[in-house]
């Protein structure tokens, strides 16, 4: 699962990594919520004539899809994440995955280990040697009764890595630079060749951080979110629960950070 996570970097690193030019400065994220603004990298309407560059654009897309075909937003619940082991089957991802598959950028994730009835522990899941992660994610553009269209997407995940496992039983899907251009073709490459990337990340390549439950609160959007703390006792031997955050996914929208 991933319902929070974290992006740092400059719009020269994204540029960089992915191959996408011209984006706007942007403020560090330390705490994106479900119903925020996220960036997401997709595939361009067409290629330029002549040219070896991948054609790419970044969107600013509202976490939590909402698939065409809804007729009542507020009666809909709020999909953030997709799995992968059922996502080509599920009629809320099927155009999705065929049509719009698309990179998220990120600097890590936050996850919560609930070890029986106490208290659940908050921690800052990062690259181990540091740098942007990608995301495996979905978009949809979603037509309201009114006219208004609003793009929208979800992370997708997988089963967890042996490493991480005591802390959550599922993490996001990861794709390496190598994969980019196969991922993002949607023309040339059906859902049922991605099928080798749903696989969780090395043992190696994530570490987790504990961390306070100021992440727990939307309001709390600064760097100190992610300090570590230290632990009087590990509980990570304990079978993982999926933990609560405090039903952060119910924010009133006009209390969310606006786009860029």
């Amino acid at each position: 699962m991933c319902g929070r996570f974290s992006f740092v970097a400059t719009p020269e690193e994204v540029e960089e990594l992915y191959a996408v030019y011209n984006i706007d400065p942007f403020p560090p994220r330390y705490n994106i919520a479900p119903t925020q603004p996220i960036l997401m990298i997709q595939a361009g309407l067409r290629q330029e004539k002549g040219s070896n560059l991948p054609n790419r654009v970044a969107t600013l897309v509202r976490w939590g899809l909402i698939p065409s075909w809804v007729k009542d937003v507020k009666a809909f619940p709020l999909l953030i994440n997709a799995r992968s082991e059922t996502v080509l089957e599920k009629n809320s991802f099927k155009a999705a995955i065929r049509h719009r598959r698309t990179l998220i950028p990120a600097s890590g994730f936050y996850e919560w280990h609930r070890s029986g009835d106490k208290k659940s522990q908050a921690y800052w899941v990062r690259p181990r040697h540091g740098g942007i992660v990608t995301f495996a994610g979905l978009m949809e553009t979603y037509l309201s009764p009114d006219g208004s269209e609003i793009d929208t997407g979800a992370i997708l995940t997988t089963a967890s890595n042996p490493t991480f496992m005591p802390i959550h039983d599922r993490m996001p899907v990861v794709i390496s630079p190598p994969h980019f251009e196969r991922w993002l073709n949607c023309i040339d490459y059906e859902p049922r060749d991605m099928l080798d990337l749903f696989g969780a990340v090395d043992d190696d390549f994530f570490e987790s951080v504990p961390i306070s439950d100021k992440v727990n609160k939307v309001a709390n959007m600064t760097a100190d979110v992610q300090a570590r703390i230290n632990l009087q006792a590990s509980n990570l031997n304990d079978s993982p629960k999926v933990a609560e955050t405090k039903k952060a996914d119910k924010v009133n929208p006009r209390d969310q950070m606006k786009l860029f």
